[in-house]
């Protein structure tokens, strides 16, 4: 055997044994491409795609702890008027939107956790509900209380009553139009919150009632100015109630003024409220209140309430931000309950950290 054979035979041994180490060898996956969360700004500030879909999801919610002298709500001499409180929540949002055919597919859920003096706290679903083209099911705020909106910019603003007797919260099927032109209006069947053991405003047995309640309301918007009125019908008391507001905002100032009707003010029924003593409207309740904001960090607001029944309620405030998202809002509310012969003072003094 010459040198070049034993050269190319020890030459094609190395080959063959690199060719089995190479047959045996791991070769490493490459990394999944990272996908990065997107802004989804179609619905609002706030919202991001969740990976991997077409829903867009917002999180967002607000610590609040506030001190509170006597209770606006009751009369002076009660035991429930007197005395401090000191009361703190914290509150969960979670937003949903999908782009369809028919519109934005929205979900809306809140949490809110509260806690009271005496160590006591509690855990309420505030709000869960669906939403596709001006239809809404689920748990929301009456449209007797959110077509109109919520009174006065102060806290103290239903000892008089103006949305629905007990919770404005409660289980419906609403239909909101919006013409876009101005025009608004909504249709709502909502629960009587009827069952066993459920009684009506004035003590009806409700425990086989069936019958839904019923909202209906329109509206128009022009320029600095809007008219809108909602009535709602209590089924079980079969009574109800009309509301009509008039809304002026001048940048400088704005103002509202609000009246309601009940159709048998001889009667307590949902939509005529029962305000801070118990006693509802009588016939009518009128509302009125101004805001004036100072300046970008503080706005000033005063609101006014009185009804059939003689009760006059008064209630300012100031809504201060240092910073974005953070209130400072001290109020003063004045009450006066003629019926009883009795009024009260009371203070509260708020902080608000909103996300």
């Amino acid at each position: 055997m010459n040198i070049k054979s034993l050269l190319l035979g020890s030459a094609a041994a190395l080959a063959a044994v690199s060719g089995a180490h190479a047959a045996d060898a791991v070769v490493a996956a490459e990394p999944e491409p990272l996908e990065y969360v997107r802004i989804c700004d179609a619905y609002g500030a706030g919202y991001f795609f969740i990976p991997g879909t077409e829903t867009c999801l917002k999180i967002g919610g607000q610590v609040r702890t506030e001190g509170g002298w006597y209770n606006a709500y009751k009369a002076g001499q009660d035991q429930g008027a007197r005395g401090t409180y000191w009361h703190t929540r914290a509150q969960l949002s979670i937003d949903t939107a999908t782009d369809t055919e028919y519109g934005p597919l929205k979900t809306n859920t809140v949490y809110r956790w509260d806690w009271n003096d005496g160590n006591a706290t509690t855990t309420k679903l505030l709000w869960a509900n669906i939403s596709l083209g001006g239809f809404l099911v689920g748990k929301a705020d009456s449209a007797y209380s959110t077509f109109l909106g919520y009174a006065g910019d102060v806290i103290n603003d239903d000892v008089i009553e103006y949305g629905i007797n007990g919770t404005d919260e409660l289980n419906q099927l609403t239909y909101n139009y919006d013409a876009g032109n101005g025009f608004t209006a909504v249709v709502s069947v909502e629960d009587s919150n009827s069952g066993t053991g459920a009684t009506g405003a004035n003590g009806e047995d409700s425990s086989d009632h069936y019958a839904p309640d019923v909202v209906a309301g329109a509206g128009y918007k022009a320029g600095a100015w809007q008219f809108r009125v909602v009535g709602g019908y209590d089924s079980i008391v079969e009574e109800g109630a009309v509301k009509a507001r008039v809304d002026a905002d001048f940048g400088i100032l704005s103002a509202f003024i609000m009246g309601g009707y009940n159709t048998d003010g001889s009667k307590l029924n949902k939509y005529a409220g029962a305000g801070g003593a118990g006693i509802g409207w009588g016939d009518w309740a009128l509302w009125g209140g101004v805001g004036v904001p100072v300046n970008d960090k503080l706005k000033w607001n005063l609101q006014v309430a009185y009804d059939d029944l003689k009760t006059f309620s008064a209630t300012t405030n100031l809504k201060f931000n240092p910073v974005k998202n953070l209130l400072v809002e001290p109020e003063v509310t004045y009450t006066n309950y003629d019926s009883v012969n009795k009024d009260t003072w009371a203070g509260i003094l708020r902080f608000q950290r909103s996300f």
